[in-house]
């Protein structure tokens, strides 16, 4: 997702002030909101597995600096690093994602094409923006599956984000009927490229393109995410080398078979991504995008050997957010009301003034009010 995130401005972290006016809870009790948090995850994730047909597997906390198969995201934030006590030479990240090590994981389950494997996925970003959708503890059902060659195909592409889509529209019904919140998600998703809307508003920013596109469909796959524009500037969004493709030309004369999942926030006002995925990279396609990214040093790493020498399958892939998913489902202002995390606690002082609950940060201060109005 285009951030939000404004370096520099004070508070910029808070959420929109729309949104903060009369703002209300959608569940005030705590305990009630953790029941329905446990819902929304249990539910999705049910709908999820048997949509895309993947099975749950255990996920690594931390990988092997030295062995490639940490997510580079954009290729200049730290990961969180450590050594073992009695290995001071070892080095181990705490991963930004499993977008390369569930397509070994693939390949190490001796998973058959046509199925995949989901994770429930905790990372840390440190350099992350840290605002009222993003945070430094990371969340996420991380999935992959294995397809055929002849599957790295926009109509492949499009199926599985319309199987992922359902189990999102379906979880939003379930919840809203539930704990009596007004559904707000079409039944189909629009496809979109980021090509076709850098065209038709090549003025805009790509936060701005996304709220154009969004505001109008509900929901929308924008398709094509990284690469870069002909004046070298990014297309539309920064995005790793080694496993999304995002050079392939479709046959709509875009580019890349990946892509954002988008739905409009109607308490932000705004578009709000909710997953990042696509189909990987082949090793041309990965040869090249190391190449034009000028990243060749990464191919003596294992990972990448191995997926050189044909040893990792073809595979289509991504992670959906968890904390995202909740914030939106229980039109949170801010999605500390959904996880622990750690946010500028000048930012938690207003929000308190606003009724949002950040986890683990206090009592609003209208709580706090009622509270003592009962004599406790």
């Amino acid at each position: 997702m285009a951030t939000n995130f404004s370096r520099g401005t004070p508070l910029a972290g808070l959420p929109p002030k729309e949104a903060l006016e009369n703002y209300e809870p959608s569940i005030p009790c705590l305990i009630t909101k953790e029941e329905a948090l446990l819902t929304i995850k249990t539910t999705f994730e049910n709908n999820l597995k048997k949509n895309v047909n993947l099975t749950r597997v255990s996920a690594p906390l931390f990988l092997q600096k030295d062995s490639g198969f940490n997510d580079n995201l954009n290729g200049v934030e730290r990961p969180a690093t450590f050594a073992p006590r009695d290995f001071p030479d070892t080095h181990l990240e705490v991963p930004f994602s499993l977008a390369k090590w569930k397509r070994w994981a693939l390949h190490y389950y001796a998973v058959e094409a046509g199925k995949g494997v989901v994770t429930d996925f905790r990372g840390l970003r440190c350099d992350d923006d840290v605002d009222f959708t993003h945070s430094l503890y990371v969340d996420q059902w991380d999935w992959e599956k294995h397809i055929d060659l002849a599957d790295r195909n926009v109509e492949y592409l499009q199926a599985t984000v319309k199987s992922i889509y359902k189990a999102i529209y379906d979880t939003e019904q379930e919840i809203c009927a539930k704990y009596g919140i007004e559904p707000v998600l079409p039944q189909e998703i629009t496809f979109v490229s980021s090509d076709d809307l850098i065209k038709q508003h090549p003025h805009a920013t790509p936060k701005e393109r996304e709220n154009i596109v969004c505001k109008e469909h509900k929901a929308v796959f924008l398709m094509g995410i990284g690469g870069l524009k002909a004046d070298g500037t990014l297309r539309h969004d920064g995005r790793a080398p080694d496993y999304d493709d995002w050079l392939t030309e479709r046959p709509d004369g875009g580019f890349g078979l990946n892509g954002d999942i988008l739905v409009w926030n109607p308490l932000l006002n705004m578009s709000f991504e909710l997953s990042s995925m696509g189909i990987r990279v082949s090793p041309e396609v990965m040869d090249r995008q190391l190449e034009l990214c000028k990243c060749l040093e990464r191919k003596k790493f294992v990972w990448h050997s191995m997926l050189m020498d044909g040893t990792l399958p073809q595979t289509i892939g991504g992670g959906i957010g968890q904390s995202r998913l909740c914030q939106f489902m229980l039109r949170c202002a801010h999605i500390g009301e959904v996880q622990y995390g750690w946010y500028n606690p000048e930012e938690v002082e207003v929000l308190k003034g606003h009724k949002v609950q950040i986890l683990g940060h206090g009592l609003p201060f209208h709580h706090r009010l009622s509270t003592l109005d009962d004599g406790n």
